[in-house]
This record gives C-alpha cells, structure tokens and sequence, in this order.
C-alpha cells in the first residue's frame, strides 16, 4: 500500500491514545510502513472532555501535517466512531475513507439506558459524574460533556466511503444502530457484524484484516 494518505484511529470514552486497539493497529501498520496517528481526545483533560474538544484534537492534529495535504483515512472505536464520522462530515474535503469500530451514534440518548434516569439526573445537577479513565483512574467527568454532545447531531452523514465493525454481543452500542444507519446509506456504508462484544478485543486480527482489504479496494 503507498504511504499517499494520512492514518489516524480515535480512542473511545474512557480511553486514551494509549488504548490497546489503538496500539495494536499501530503497530499493524507500522509493520506495513505506515504510520497511524493517535491523538489524545481527551481535551484538555478526561474529567473536562467534550465533543468539541475531541474534535478540536483532530483539527489540530490536520494542521500539523497541512504541509503534506494528504487526505486521512479514519478509523475509531465507539465514541471515536462518532468523532471520526463527524469529523469527516465537518471536513468532507479532507477525509477519504472511515473505519467505525462499534461507532457511538445516538450516543446522548444511550447514556439514559446505559446509567438510567435518575443517573443522568443526578450528573446533571451534581455537575459530575465519576468514571475510570484509560489507566484505571477514577475522574469526575463533567455533565458539559453531554450538554455539548447534544449540539452535535447524533447521526453524522459521511462524505466518503466508510466501513463500520460491529459486535452482534454489544451491549454497549447495539449493533441494531449501525444496522440501520449502514441500511440507510446505500452503498456508501458497509458493515461488517463480528461475533464479539463492545470491546472487540477477540476481533483484532479479523479487523486488522478488514482494514487493509477495505483500503486496498
């Protein structure tokens, strides 16, 4: 494959670039002579992580490399599924093709399912909630977290051809979600179902090998 792209792979909440997906790919295309980028979303810090900030990331991350004028091919993993399908939908110009790992679409209306209620009451008016971050860490996550992913939509359109990966086990983000927006895109979206969970940690080769065969088309 010719180094005539950028790489990048966003890490999903509670997460870093440190991620084992994230280093597990890097290192699959380091052994193809590629470098993928994995920037930190985690701006300025996880406790105040927002949409905006994350995506200010991938901005920030395009203008470094704005003398090339590559275009990037994405991939991400839940939350940075969204990010990347977002990212590329603000940026069509810039972004060739997407790799949605189990992508957080509609992810603000998740969370009522995923802490109940009266668990998105009381982080509201708390102002936070505590999470484990990527190292294990407890953290108090701001509620301006889900007050700036509601500005986001919770369906991005994608620009360019795009591949999502997605457990049939996910109870994290259903696989029904990326079931109907793959469904609903025509041939400009393709999903592949695996039999795997949210994590897709016993998937890693099969998407390693997805990847490769879905750039090289």
């Amino acid at each position: 494959m010719q180094n005539e792209f950028e790489y990048a792979h966003l890490h999903g909440f509670a997460s870093s670039k440190r991620s084992r997906k994230g280093l597990f790919l890097a290192k699959a295309f380091a052994a193809r002579g590629l470098h993928l980028n994995l920037p930190d979303l985690n701006r300025p810090s996880f406790a105040q992580l927002t949409y905006t900030g994350a995506l200010g990331a991938m901005d920030e991350l395009d203008r470094e490399r704005s003398e090339r004028r590559t275009r990037w091919r994405i991939s991400g993993s839940s939350m940075g599924g969204y990010l990347a399908a977002r990212w590329a939908e603000l940026h069509p110009d810039r972004v060739d093709r997407l790799v949605l790992l189990c992508p957080g679409f509609g992810l603000e209306g998740r969370w009522q399912v995923l802490i109940g209620r009266e668990g998105m009451q009381a982080w509201e008016e708390l102002g936070s909630r505590e999470f484990l971050d990527g190292a294990g860490r407890p953290a108090q996550v701001s509620f301006d977290f889900i007050r700036d992913g509601s500005k986001h939509p919770a369906w991005p359109e994608v620009p360019c051809p795009t591949l999502i990966l997605h457990g049939a086990q996910d109870q994290t983000v259903p696989i029904e979600s990326s079931r109907f927006y793959a469904s609903s895109r025509g041939n400009l979206v393709k999903l592949v179902e695996l039999e795997d969970d949210h994590s897709l940690m016993n998937s890693l080769a099969r998407i390693v090998a997805e990847i490769f065969r879905f750039y090289e088309e």
